[in-house]
């Protein structure tokens, strides 16, 4: 099965899907005139929109949904793999995925807000909706729902869960082991799952509302904790970092360090944890209560620049500087020594799929102060990204439920969520990144190839983005119209603006 999950994996994450996805990231930087970098004020502004209503929720509380998702394991254990398999140069080419990767998020986050839906009392919305909406094309809705579902509620919980379980061990030991049917487990692992299980039971059960205000106050504060251990380990280490920063821009286009693998695992890993293009964040900037669908668009691609150029980076600069790393080839075996290691700094046994890289950092400057808040931080970044990914899990169960007239009970997806988190949690880090990989790449391919198809067919997210500047240097107040601007089928904002009229007479 692991050698059937290793193939597969190759055949999705083919230099296809890396290109892909990079080549979408310039085509919307360059028809957008690069609004990641012109919108900058903007979408800082926008941040601190706390409007929420009985349907929806408010900008900020969705930023937090969907960074919590997009700042998980990928920040501190995915930037390790991408650093041990592809070197420094990965770093670079994670960079390159965030800035590209920011227009993508605004139009996929946008289309998400213009097409969405009310069902039972709440904003629903992503690319099911406007792969059916906007093409008229169910069947790639469908397609897309059935992906999401495999790839959220089946495949990447248990990644999360995996590096919770080896966090959990690299700060207090195994414990006692006891024999299970997955093999022999550490009794400190099995704690950290009940507790996992107890608390996201509780959560998940109470729908988008109750997540949304965890995830508002926990995802701030743990991003900005991490954030600063990182600046004060690169400030004791001033005079490392241009040497660093040296390093990373060097390797990234080294042969000897390998070109290919630094830009396989840089856009591997920076796609995985920042999720531009991958269909993700839809779904939470479509609950978002705001005046016009580009306002979410932009808050969503800032989500992308927080995520990588914030928190990996800070991963990158501690590892890096801290030298607490190895460089070896994806076959190197650490059991029998077989296969190549290009560069060692640490124990050769150490996992690299793993967050051992970042705890070993800031062990080495906070000592254990810094491995226990590393544990933590993963603790807190994985439970919160599992809770996203319950919530996109949710709402296209939603979706095929309007297809098929709810014939998909909502309990079983938590119940079958809450066992992959299980199943995760005890297994080996690096099958169940694989199986990860393959939930991100069903999802980045449909996703990516159907906003694509509509903007040749229709473009309404470039009709959207200049509807909202014409208003915001008209500084009148802002609204969105879609049917003055050609966009069809927008059935919400529609009702949404005849509603507002009615009121004004």
């Amino acid at each position: 099965m692991e050698g059937f999950i290793s193939a597969l994996n190759g055949i999705i994450w083919s230099p296809a899907l890396i290109y892909l996805c990079l080549g979408a990231g310039l085509f919307y930087s360059i028809l957008t005139r690069f609004a990641q970098v012109r919108h900058f004020k903007e979408m800082c502004k926008l941040l601190l929109n706390n409007t929420e209503s009985d349907k929806g929720i408010s900008s900020f509380q969705a930023l937090a949904v969907s960074l919590s998702g997009r700042v998980g394991v990928g920040n501190i254990a995915g930037v390790a793999a991408a650093i041990g398999f592809g070197g420094p140069g990965a770093v670079f080419w994670m960079w390159v995925v965030a800035f590209l990767g920011a227009s993508t998020a605004y139009v996929e986050s946008t289309l998400g807000q213009i097409y969405k839906v009310e069902e039972n009392g709440q904003y629903r919305g992503g690319p099911a909706y406007y792969f059916e909406r906007c093409l008229g094309w169910r069947w790639l809705g469908i397609l897309f729902a059935i992906s999401a579902i495999i790839g959220c509620g089946i495949f990447l919980p248990g990644v999360q869960a995996n590096a919770v379980g080896n966090a959990v061990t690299q700060v207090f030991g195994d414990g006692n082991m006891v024999v299970t049917s997955f093999g022999e487990v550490g009794t400190h692992k099995l704690i950290a799952l009940a507790v996992i299980l107890i608390v996201l039971a509780f959560i998940i059960f109470g729908g988008i509302k109750r997540i949304a205000h965890f995830t508002q106050i926990v995802v701030p504060f743990m991003a900005l904790g991490y954030i600063v251990l990182a600046l004060i380990v690169v400030f004791l280490n001033l005079d490392k970092v241009p040497g660093v920063f040296g390093m990373i821009f060097t390797d990234a286009f080294s042969a000897q360090a390998g070109f290919g693998a630094a830009i396989g695992w840089g856009v591997k890993r920076g796609i995985y944890s920042n999720e531009a293009g991958q269909g993700t964040g839809p779904h939470a900037a479509a609950a978002a209560e705001v005046d016009h669908p580009s306002q979410q668009g932009l808050v969503q691609a800032f989500s992308v620049y927080i995520d990588t150029l914030f928190v990996c980076t800070a991963t990158a600069l501690m590892i890096l500087i801290t030298q607490q790393y190895n460089i070896q080839t994806e076959n190197f075996n650490a059991a029998t020594g077989v296969g190549t290691m290009i560069l060692q700094n640490v124990d050769a046994a150490t996992e690299v799929a793993s967050p051992a890289f970042t705890q070993m950092a800031l062990l080495s400057v906070f000592g254990q102060f810094g491995q226990v808040f590393a544990g933590l931080a993963i603790f807190f970044f994985a439970f919160t990204t599992i809770l996203a990914y319950y919530y996109i899990t949710e709402t296209n169960v939603a979706y095929l439920n309007r297809v098929f007239n709810n014939k998909l009970p909502n309990i079983v997806f938590k119940l079958l969520l809450m066992f992959m988190v299980a199943y995760g949690t005890v297994n080996s880090a690096g099958y169940i990144w694989n199986i990860g990989d393959i939930g991100v790449g069903l999802m980045a391919w449909v996703n990516v190839v159907g906003i694509l198809v509509i903007f040749l067919m229709y473009k309404p997210t470039m009709r959207c983005l200049r509807d909202f500047e014409e208003q915001k240097k008209a500084c009148g107040p802002i609204s969105f119209d879609p049917v003055k601007l050609g966009i069809k089928n927008a059935t919400f904002w529609e009702k949404r603006l005849a509603k507002q009229q009615q009121e004004q007479k």
